[in-house]
Formats: C-alpha cells, structure tokens, sequence
C-alpha cells in the first residue's frame, strides 16, 4: 500500500500539545505509531487533500458535521484510555475543539458532569450536536464500563458515515461544476453576445426566425428573469426541505420515490442499508438492547422506507419472531442481506454480520459512484456541446434568410 503524509495533534505525558507530519499507509498507522511513542493523538488528517477538500458555503448548515464528531469521539477515546479523567478530558476536549457550535455544547457538557450529571444525560440536552445514536452508545457505554471503547466504536462508524458521504459528494462535484458552468456561460451569451447580434439583424433588416426571436426575447428578459429563476430555486428548496423535515408522509413518499430513480435509485438503496448495518452493528455490539436499537436505528439510516421497516420489524420482535423473517416481506432488504442476518442470528454472531454487511455495501457505493463519474463525463460533454450548438445555430439562422434574400 503506497504511503501517505499525515499531519497530526496529538498530547505528550505532560499534556502539553504535539503537532506534526508522518509518513504512512493510514491514518490508524499514524495513531499507532504515536501511541507507541507515549503521545496521546486527537486528529490524524491526510495532509494536502487538494480539489478533494470539501467547498463549504457560509451561513449553511446548523448541525454538527459528521467529520467534527467522529475527531470528538476520537480524540475522546483516546484520552480516557490513557487514563485522562472524565472532567480533564472534557477540558482538554473544549479548547481543542474548531467547530464552534460543538465546541460551545462540550462545554456545556463538563459544566453539567461537574455538577454531577451523567455524560449521556448531559450530551442529550444538545440533540444538534450529539444524535440520539451517539448519546445511546454512550450510555450503554457508562453503563458497563467500557465507556473509551464505546466511543472507539462511534469514532469508526462516524468516519465510515462521513468516507461515504465524501465519497458520493466527490462523484456529485464534477457534474455540478459543469452544469453551474453551462448555466453561465448561457447567461453570458444571453446578456453580452445576443444584444450586440440583435443590433445588427436590425440595421439589415427583415423578421428574425423563430429561435433566434425567442433568444432575443430571454435577453431582454434576463434583468428579471434571472434573479426570479434564482429565487424561485432557493424558495422551492426551502420549502422541500421544511416540509421534509416535518411532514412524515411526505417524507416517506419521497424517500420511496428516490429508491425508485434510475440509476441513482440502486445507488441511494446501497447507502440506506450500509447506513442501517453499520449503526445496528454498533448499537448491539456496545449492548444497546435490541428493540431500543431498532428504534434508533429506524431514523439514522437516512432514508424513511427502513424507517417504515423498522416499525414491522420491532412488532414482530417483541413477540418472539427473529428480525430475519420480517427483513423478508421489504424488497428494500436484498435476500443478501437478510441471508447474512439469519446466519448472525443462528450463529450469535449478528454485530460482525452486520459489520461485513456494512463493509460490503460501503466497497459497493465506492464502485458505483466510480462508474457513476465516467458515466456522467462524456454525457455532461454532450449536454455542453448542445447547449452551446443550440446557441450558435440560433444567432446564425438570421444570416441564412439574409443570404437567400440577397440572392433572390
């Protein structure tokens, strides 16, 4: 496996804070090596990322990122496994901490367990900042006493959340950038090109055919046009995610609308179930009990056709049925899936079925979003070419019909 260069923090004996770079395969190389050297690392990033980085936009977003919270799970496990105390980690945890918001909550958080709150209990007044999936983790982690271990467990399925999240964002970049730029560039010709053609159809005279009529037309629109385009965009999104967000049914009925979309349908399916096997898998294996990891579960997966499943699923096990049987009745559950459920079952082995569930679909997602790009290219090159041809075609008919007035 070829080597990398990894920038990392990380807190020596003293508590006192390391920075670096390491040469390595992964970033679990990089933490490895570090402990090996009596340093306790918080963050192990690839150094130099480039165009993969991710574009933020400002002002958009109010929950916690994915990517801050498996770094918080980390850096947190970390501590109290090199027998830093709860409080002091805590501590340590608020100053080192770069979202904001998460920064503000964890705070809040030492000031409650100081005052003698559980860790679960207090994380749980802050539901934008630590999911329910989270905070039940770690309160099966308090519980039993493995509380370091129950963060690793949330730290790896939080980084294997955010890789999948990067990796369909990165297949999403590239035709997105296109498109943004095939929507400028047909601004452009409408506002600066048309305007200087129009003026001299006039000085030569005659009626403009129809397309090239209908271009003219746009750019005298453009002045309101545009900006209604853009408003009327940004107001349907608000609204779609609003009623999301908050009407169920409509949720649900969009959801099985995504599932059903060509091509991208498969896709969306592919993350649902890697989302659902690898959140379960964790539930069950820091001991969630089985219906409460049904229920959260049910709204982590990102998709509100499990969510629907998940309902069946906890009626048949609350009387006994194995949750093999009803997986069978939702064509969402491929028979993959829920051979690899029933074996885990039968076997006592279910956390690390629904472990190689996740890892299977998770390898699946990587490849079809790998064709998924080489796919989109040369069809985004063809969208290009139309576009800019249909332009070109009509600002040049005029020029047809003058040449045959001229020779008639």
């Amino acid at each position: 496996m070829a080597t990398k260069t990894f920038s990392y923090e990380a807190l020596d004996s003293t508590g006192s804070l390391v920075k670096g770079k390491m040469d390595a395969a992964t970033s679990d190389a990089v933490a490895t090596a570090l402990a090996g050297q009596k340093l306790v690392p918080l963050n192990v990033s690839q150094a130099g990322t480039g165009m993969k980085a991710e574009i933020k936009i400002p002002g958009l977003g109010g929950k916690t990122k994915i990517k801050d919270l498996a770094i918080f799970s980390n850096q947190f496990a970390s501590m109290l496994g090199a027998g830093l105390t709860l409080l002091r980690a805590l501590s340590i945890l608020e100053e080192q901490t770069s979202a904001p918001k998460l920064r503000e909550a964890v705070g809040q958080v030492g000031r409650d367990v100081q005052s003698g709150m559980q860790l679960s209990t207090a994380m749980a007044k802050h539901d934008t900042q630590f999911p329910a999936l989270m905070v039940n983790m770690i309160r099966a982690g308090e519980t039993g006493g493995f509380l370091d271990d129950a963060l690793r467990r949330i730290a790896k399925m939080q980084e294997s959340d955010a890789n999948l999240k990067a990796k369909i964002k990165s297949a999403m970049t590239y035709p997105v950038i296109v498109l943004i730029f095939a929507a400028l560039l047909g601004a452009g010709v409408l506002v600066f090109i048309v305007p200087v053609f129009e003026k001299m159809f006039k000085q030569l005279g005659g009626a403009l055919p129809l397309p090239t009529q209908i271009m003219v037309n746009m750019s005298h629109s453009m002045w309101w046009l545009g900006p209604l385009v853009i408003a009327l965009a940004v107001f349907g999104l608000r609204a779609y995610r609003t009623r999301y967000r908050k009407n169920y049914a409509f949720r649900l009925k969009c959801d099985q609308l995504k599932l059903r979309l060509p091509v991208f349908g498969k896709l969306l399916t592919k993350v649902a179930i890697s989302r659902w096997s690898r959140n379960l898998g964790t539930l069950l294996h820091v001991g969630v009990p089985m219906m409460q990891a049904l229920d959260i579960v049910g709204g982590t997966a990102g998709n509100a056709v499990i969510g629907e499943a998940m309902e069946e699923v906890k009626a048949a096990v609350r009387v006994g049925a194995p949750i093999s049987v009803p997986l069978h009745k939702h064509p969402i559950f491929p028979s993959m899936v829920v051979q690899m459920v029933e074996v885990g079952e039968e076997t006592g082995e279910m956390t690390q079925m629904l472990d190689k569930v996740a890892d299977f679909y998770e390898k699946e997602v990587e490849t079809t979003t790998e064709s998924l790009t080489s796919a989109m290219e040369p069809l985004l090159v063809v969208l290009m070419g139309a576009v800019i041809g249909t332009m070109v075609v009509c600002l040049y008919l005029p020029m047809f019909s003058i040449y045959q007035n001229i020779q008639n």
